[in-house]
């Protein structure tokens, strides 16, 4: 997300206070005592299972399963202590574990922070399981996954929850245990700032921190990201849907740093915080480590997954290979030689879109790739314009962090499409703290004239901060004001609520791909309700939005 969210992001605003770093050498003598505080009493019972269980990346016959032991009470996520454990796995066709269908063990060392992953196979597509962790004479909680369809099978239907940016400091994360509650998950995606990096109080404009961070200093080490994730998997929230289905997950920039690229990031200064390469080598190495997630090659997270004849989903990794931002008014936006998504994964893309069988080809987008522009000029005006003042000539970009400011790939990526006659694409969009149903055109100069490419269903964040959270206005009052000067700028943009958190909840059937939008009471309440609050689909073949007055 770009860091027009911060505080001191204007321009006039004096440089950022650079946050204090805490050398990895110290981090176990740092991190020991907030951390430790911050976890159950239960952490003197070792070995135990504080931080949840967790599936992912469901394939026809198998799933990967995810635990973290505490063998030890000191050895605390960080810490680089603990003695090596055994830990057993199993997975059943029952919640009581009486028809095990598989077993196995793997061993927890500190050399992973004592993370295991089972990668397991042979297992019945389509099908519901049950699994669990066991460490000595202490069991994990039991939880549920499911496998996805076989490769050619006919699936009537499948349903997603859909969710990013999920600041710690900023609320509790009630849309997760709304997802967790409705059981008809086959999976829920995250698309994005799983966690963030900020120092207690850095990030947005809030007067108050709802719940501090742990580090509370901006993690920098490889212990620093190990703490940060093992604090967010202390929540009961988070912990709940990990437990009810399995997560597919893609990073964006707060996993590492804000706005990352692939040479440094906007919250990251080279020296005094060490090099990016270990920053971002550190920042991986946790994420794969916490996350019930397979890493492509190159440890990175682009990879597809099929759910039979439905669907597939490309899940792109829009911060490793990207070139570093310009800012506003700079026509380098179109420079073919800078890019977002680097070479080898934008022709990856498109091979796989191309070749794609099935009736949807869902994208996992971590920044909306539809264009966000101000000012309504024609055509004609609008590109000799954009040229002399040196913008893209789609419009006046405004977040150069997103697609707009990588024109060039995404003329590419949406020529291909239409080149192929490639239909039902829809992309899946988190980052930018809003809710918005698009349609994402060839030209959105001409458009509603010319043809829309494809679709865009962006969700708000779970409780990072949005628009009237940083001018403190109540709820929906920004909205009641911004959404039609957006949306008489931008005509291919349905909707967009800037104002509230909550979910999505996507329904693919293959005649639709419908986003259920839901929001919640209070992001500083711990018992927010969920409420819904509009539903968009796109029916096959038209690669346009439109409104649905009802949920799935």
């Amino acid at each position: 997300m770009t860091s027009r969210l911060r505080s001191h992001s204007s321009p006039n605003s004096p440089a950022p206070r650079r946050r204090t770093v805490v050398k990895a050498a110290a981090a176990t003598a740092v991190l020991a005592a907030p951390l430790a505080a911050a976890l159950p009493a239960r952490a003197a019972e070792a070995p135990a299972f504080l931080h949840g269980v967790a599936s992912g990346d469901p394939l026809p016959d198998g799933i990967l399963l995810w635990t973290r032991v505490t063998p030890t009470a000191e050895a605390i996520p960080g810490s680089g202590l603990g003695p090596d454990v055994e830990v057993g796995w199993t997975v059943a066709l029952d919640k009581a574990f009486t028809n095990i269908v598989a077993k196995g063990s793997t061993t927890a060392t500190a050399a992973t922070d004592h993370t295991v992953k089972a990668d397991v196979r042979g297992l019945k597509p389509a099908t519901t399981y049950w699994f669990r962790f066991t460490s000595g004479t202490a069991d994990s909680p039991a939880a549920r996954t499911r496998t996805a369809p076989a490769h050619d099978a006919a699936v009537a239907g499948m349903r997603f929850g859909v969710v990013s940016c999920a600041n710690w400091e900023a609320g509790y994360f009630s849309a997760y245990r709304h997802l967790a509650a409705r059981g008809d998950l086959d999976a829920w995606l995250h698309l994005g700032d799983y966690i963030y990096e900020y120092g207690t109080g850095e990030y947005g404009t809030r007067d108050t921190v709802v719940r501090p961070h742990a580090p509370a200093h901006e993690i920098v080490s490889l212990a620093d990201y190990r703490t940060r994730h093992g604090r967010y998997k202390t929540d009961p929230d988070l912990q709940a849907l990990h437990a009810a289905a399995p997560v597919i997950a893609i990073w964006d920039d707060h996993e590492f740093a804000n706005d990352a690229w692939s040479g440094g990031a906007e919250n990251h200064t080279e020296g005094a915080e060490g090099t990016w390469s270990a920053r971002q080598s550190a920042a991986k190495q946790a994420y794969f480590e916490w996350m019930p997630v397979r890493p492509a090659t190159e440890g990175t997270t682009y990879r597809r997954l099929r759910f039979g004849r439905l669907a597939d989903l490309s899940l792109l990794d829009l911060r490793s290979y990207r070139s570093q931002q310009v800012t506003v008014g700079n026509g380098s936006v179109d420079d073919p030689n800078r890019t977002l998504t680097g070479r080898a994964q934008l022709d990856w893309l498109k091979a796989g879109l191309k070749t794609s069988d099935t009736s949807w080809r869902l994208v996992g987008n971590s920044v909306m790739i539809s264009p966000f522009a101000i000012g309504s000029l024609s055509a004609e005006l609008l590109k000799p314009l954009a040229e002399l003042l040196g913008l893209p000539k789609e419009g006046l970009a405004l977040n150069t962090d997103q697609w707009d400011g990588y024109t060039d790939d995404r003329r590419e990526l949406l020529a291909h499409l239409r080149d192929n006659a490639i239909r039902n694409t829809v992309f899946l969009t988190g980052d930018i703290h809003m809710a918005w149903a698009n349609d994402v055109p060839y030209n959105a100069g001409t458009y509603p004239l010319s043809a829309s490419a494809a679709t865009e269903f962006v969700v708000t964040s779970v409780t990072s901060d949005n628009l009237d959270d940083l001018v403190k206005v109540p709820e929906g009052t920004v909205s009641a004001i911004a959404s039609p000067l957006i949306r008489a700028a931008n005509r291919h943009v349905h909707w967009v609520d800037t104002d509230r958190h909550g979910y999505g909840v996507l329904d693919l059937t293959a005649e639709r791909a419908q986003m259920d939008y839901y929001v919640l009471s209070n992001r500083t309440s711990a018992n927010a309700t969920a409420s819904w609050a509009r539903s968009y689909r796109t029916r096959s073949g038209t690669q346009k939005v439109e409104r649905v007055y009802d949920p799935v």
